[in-house]
């Protein structure tokens, strides 16, 4: 009775979550007042209030930066005129403590012809909001669409990782169950647990076509797929070690009632 209750609740719970839009799922952690702050001041930059924007600007930024004034006008040129047909909250995160708290929020701004990216960043501390980053980027399509898994137009290296991360988590699953099912003598459990996890990993970014080999890392069934939310899906494969010793060394590991069996059938 109570894993069938345990059950539903998960069901009711997957089901939940697969309501919700990745937006509201973002909006569920951000601070309304950190989104308020931040459309202010990308509202100034659209109406072209530079000098309202350079006031809140923080100091470090402006030691740094050579002319201001310019930099928000290149990025206020790249803003279509008339309101958007949709805002996106697209990315966030925070940093908080006793004295100080940073959030980074990042648009997408839907318009007729266009999309653009807008990141900005503020920072409160003793009571004093200031912006530490802020930029605008326009983009040929929507990040949704830019970063949706699909199968054409990838390059020999994504399509082999892809194959590969398939046979590397099938394999290890065979080995899996072949080991749970084998009689041992000594500690199975040790074998489950290397069989369970693949080392080194090669990872491809889906939309990009970037790699990344790590040398020094673990996996579980020696593959994966993952996604922000609207991020790139990045296939990872990495070497089934313990799978592959395990399939190799079965005979040699399974005791000796087992073997007899074998044997005689064979």
């Amino acid at each position: 009775m109570r894993t069938r209750s345990f059950m539903l609740m998960v069901l009711v719970f997957v089901v939940l979550l697969a309501g919700c839009s990745r937006e509201s799922m973002m909006k569920a952690f951000t601070s309304p007042e950190d989104e308020q702050q931040a459309k202010h001041y990308i509202g100034l930059l659209q109406a072209q209030k530079f000098d309202e924007i350079e006031n809140d600007i923080d100091p470090s930024i402006k030691l740094k930066s050579t002319n201001l004034d310019q930099t928000l006008r290149a990025m206020a040129a790249q803003m279509p005129a008339g309101q958007p047909l949709s805002v996106k909250l697209v990315n966030a995160s925070f940093i908080t403590s006793n004295t100080l708290h940073k959030s980074k929020l990042i648009y997408e701004y839907q318009y007729p012809d266009q999309h653009v990216l807008i990141n900005i960043a503020t920072q409160k501390k003793d009571g004093i909001t200031t912006i530490i980053a802020f930029n605008v980027k326009k983009l040929s399509e929507s990040l949704e669409s830019s970063n949706s898994f699909s199968m054409g137009g990838k390059s020999p290296l994504q399509y082999a990782v892809l194959a590969l991360a398939v046979i590397a988590a099938l394999f290890s699953l065979y080995a899996l169950i072949l080991c749970i099912r084998t009689k041992m003598r000594g500690r199975k459990w040790l074998w489950i647990i290397f069989i369970l996890f693949g080392v080194c990993s090669l990872s491809v970014n889906w939309a990009t076509g970037e790699w990344n080999l790590q040398l020094v890392s673990i996996q579980l069934l020696s593959a994966s797929a993952a996604a922000p939310l609207y991020g790139a899906w990045v296939i990872s494969v990495s070497v089934p070690l313990g799978a592959i010793l395990f399939v190799l060394r079965r005979r040699e590991l399974a005791a000796p009632a087992e073997q007899s069996v074998t044997s005689s059938d064979s």
